[in-house]
């Protein structure tokens, strides 16, 4: 008998980090299965050109998700567009390769909160609709510097430690009132991130990196399993990468 998968039509995803790399591939594969998408980034022309792109079962909210106003306007678009939240996918996130001492107060700030806070807000401001319904996914894109960290990357890797230890915990609640939870945890990406600050665009390690598809279709893959069955974590590398 073939195995039954879960029908992702019609199902709302909320993603953030949207407009580049792992979250624009997320939404491109969700619409292609027939899902309607949520989309938030800090980038308001990007988002624009992803929704035309997407067409009508694509919307958008531009702003910072570590900001709780701004999360909860995600989650009201959702409602208010679709009727519903199905998923959410935290992918907002951003790093800088150096030293503890190498960036600023700032950015440092700011790569806490983005990578942080911002998975906090989101699920916050879309988790009460799940709950209601006692079904949903919450998919944590967080990275395999969450288990073990390099010698360039100690802030980055504590805020990704800090998603995974926020994820085990939120499983714990939400296994028993029908939320499932998981952390999808790739190695290095060809994506946007940390170009300039540790990476080069066209450098050739990226070329021996996974690609943001890889990581789109573990997400689908997770939405897709019966809801008999959860999984929780999910660590990738490509086939050139060491683990």
């Amino acid at each position: 008998m073939t195995y039954q998968l879960h029908d992702l039509n019609g199902k709302v995803v909320i993603i953030t980090g949207a407009t580049s790399g792992i979250g624009a591939a997320a939404a491109k594969a969700l619409v292609e299965m027939g899902c309607k998408v949520v989309l938030n980034a800090r980038n308001e022309s990007r988002l624009k050109e992803m929704v035309a792109s997407l067409g009508e079962n694509a919307i958008y909210v531009a702003g910072d998700c570590s900001e709780p106003e701004i999360s909860r306007a995600v989650a009201k678009a959702a409602i208010d567009k679709f009727g519903t939240i199905d998923t959410i996918v935290p992918n907002a996130g951003i790093g800088f390769y150096g030293s503890i001492l190498d960036h600023s107060d700032e950015d440092v700030n700011r790569m806490m909160r983005t990578n942080y806070e911002g998975t906090v807000h989101i699920i916050r401001a879309a988790l009460p609709t799940m709950l209601a319904k006692k079904e949903g996914d919450v998919i944590i894109v967080a990275s395999v510097a969450g288990f073990r960290g390099g010698d360039i990357e100690a802030i980055y890797s504590g805020t990704k430690h800090a998603q995974v230890g926020f994820a085990g915990s939120l499983d714990r609640e939400l296994r028993a009132k029908g939320v499932r939870v998981a952390l999808v945890c790739p190695a290095g990406v060809e994506t946007e991130f940390a170009l300039g600050v540790g990476r080069t665009a066209g450098e050739d390690k990226l070329k021996n990196y996974l690609r943001p598809e890889d990581v789109a279709f573990q997400i689908t893959t997770i939405m897709s399993q019966p809801r008999t069955v959860r999984t929780h974590i999910w660590k990738m590398w490509s086939m050139r990468q060491d683990s």
